[in-house]
């Protein structure tokens, strides 16, 4: 799990602007996220895993516990409740939404030599997938 660690960029996204939309995220925001180049540093210390994702405008960090539960509020805004699991070089996430109405989600973040995949879903709408893609620097 060492091999996880590192600071990636962001050189690709399918289907992002659409899951965003599928989130009922607004435009400002979806357009802001689209045209950024964020940046994911991956740390770890005494078991507490950090995700650090900046921008330019705004940095998001997901702190967790290899199979702990905890609660998060989402990026968009949605109170969830957590779980990140390991599956050989992948990390797996399911954010399960506590509020009737707004939607639960999976992402697998997927570590090779030299990037992270980064793989979202959106429970219910299993044709939706976004991919992005991030390269070690």
């Amino acid at each position: 799990m060492d091999s996880f660690k590192g600071k990636y960029e962001r050189t690709s996204a399918e289907n992002y602007e659409e899951f965003l939309k599928a989130l009922d995220v607004n435009f400002l925001l979806r357009k802001a996220a689209t045209v950024s180049t964020p940046v994911m540093e991956v740390t770890e210390e005494g078991g507490v895993w950090t995700i650090k994702t900046s921008t330019t405008l705004k940095t998001m960090e997901l702190k967790f516990e290899v199979g702990k539960e905890f609660d998060e509020t989402t990026p968009d805004g949605r109170d969830v409740s957590a779980l990140v699991t390991l599956d050989g070089n992948k990390f797996v996430c399911v954010q399960k939404a506590k509020k009737d109405g707004q939607k639960s989600t999976k992402s697998i973040r997927e570590f090779t030599a030299d990037e992270c995949i980064y793989t979202m879903t959106i429970e219910g709408n299993d044709d939706l997938v976004c991919v992005q893609k991030f390269k070690r620097v």
